[in-house]
């Protein structure tokens, strides 16, 4: 099993063998290579595995997947906060000796 994040492709440097674009992917931009999709242009989405883009994806599913990752993260966070309470609570219940 693999995991692609979708980003969008800012700029693509087609002088540098392999070919290599900036991919934004919700804010954080990286460096990617591009060789494997020729007919990828500047605001195309596409689906990048360990650095590279492996395929186009249209905007909207793009959009899509990263608002999961964000509920997913927002969800993550509040159950360590959670947990970081329960441990507060399990302190302050312990008897004194």
């Amino acid at each position: 099993m693999c995991l692609a994040i979708p980003g969008k492709v800012l700029n693509i440097d087609y002088t540098a063998q392999p070919v290599m674009g900036t991919v934004s992917f919700g804010g954080i931009e990286k460096s990617i290579c591009l060789e494997w999709l020729p007919d990828v242009k500047v605001g195309d989405y596409v689906l990048v595995h360990v650095g590279f883009a492996i395929s186009k994806v249209d905007e909207k599913e793009a959009l899509e997947t990263l608002k999961l990752f964000d509920e997913i993260d927002e969800a993550y966070e509040e159950l360590q906060s959670n947990e970081v309470v329960r441990k507060d609570d399990q302190k302050r219940q312990r008897p004194s000796v």
